[in-house]
């Protein structure tokens, strides 16, 4: 799949996808950093990363159980829509 130039315009599904991550916010009020959180939710780093900083295109299910489950939080918690 061809990656798409950051300085061409966003594609369409792109311009409207208003889904924020929380997940900074939620690691900073449990003192936990994303390597331990990835370690203890059996997820990469890398796949965090990518949630982390709002490039995720997707979520599994099973990704956002194990990081609801360690952060003790639910997945309102962790996404949110942001109203433009």
């Amino acid at each position: 799949m061809k990656r798409r130039n950051p300085t061409e315009p966003p594609l369409e599904d792109e311009a409207v996808h208003a889904v924020e991550v929380h997940l900074d916010e939620l690691l900073a009020d449990r003192g936990m950093t994303l390597t331990e959180l990835a370690e203890r939710a059996g997820v990469t780093v890398v796949n965090l990363s990518v949630l982390k900083n709002g490039r995720a295109r997707a979520v599994r299910f099973s990704t956002l159980t194990s990081i609801c489950r360690v952060l003790g939080c639910q997945p309102g918690d962790l996404l949110s829509v942001r109203s433009d």
